[in-house]
């Protein structure tokens, strides 16, 4: 199986996907809390659960994604059920994301002579215009 793509786990962390995302992100939690058989040679695996945490604490943590999408791709490799379940987590986390709608904003219409603050996590296609027009007279 292919690792859990980072930019799926990071965006669910973050809430992208809306309420899906939210059931999608409680179901790896339910599926990496459930407990990981022992190896044949009688050790264990980790269960993600801690990488899972750190990542949900954290959900712009790059470095957290990806130890977790290692955790689930060793899980993955050495636990048949976990695999198979994982497989289809992933397509239906990925189909959250990629329905997940784009926010566009736009300030327009009027001259804006001061601040315009706009919070956001990831900005592109930014437009400002070369220099500010004058403020009016007063």
């Amino acid at each position: 199986m292919d690792p859990v793509s980072m930019g799926v786990l990071v965006a669910l962390a973050g809430g992208a996907g809306g309420e899906i995302g939210r059931q999608s992100w409680a179901r790896l939690t339910t599926l990496v809390r459930r407990p990981a058989p022992a190896l044949p040679d009688g050790s264990s695996t980790s269960t993600g659960e801690a990488e899972l945490r750190a990542l949900g604490d954290d959900p712009a943590d790059t470095g957290s994604a990806h130890a977790l999408s290692i955790a689930l791709a060793v899980r993955a490799a050495t636990d048949a059920e976990f695999r198979e379940e994982l497989r289809q987590w992933a397509d239906d986390a990925r189909a959250a994301v990629e329905a997940a709608p784009d926010v566009r904003n736009s300030v327009q219409g009027s001259t804006v002579h001061g601040p315009v603050i706009q919070a956001g996590r990831d900005v592109s296609g930014l437009t400002l215009p070369q220099s500010p027009p004058p403020p009016p007279a007063r």
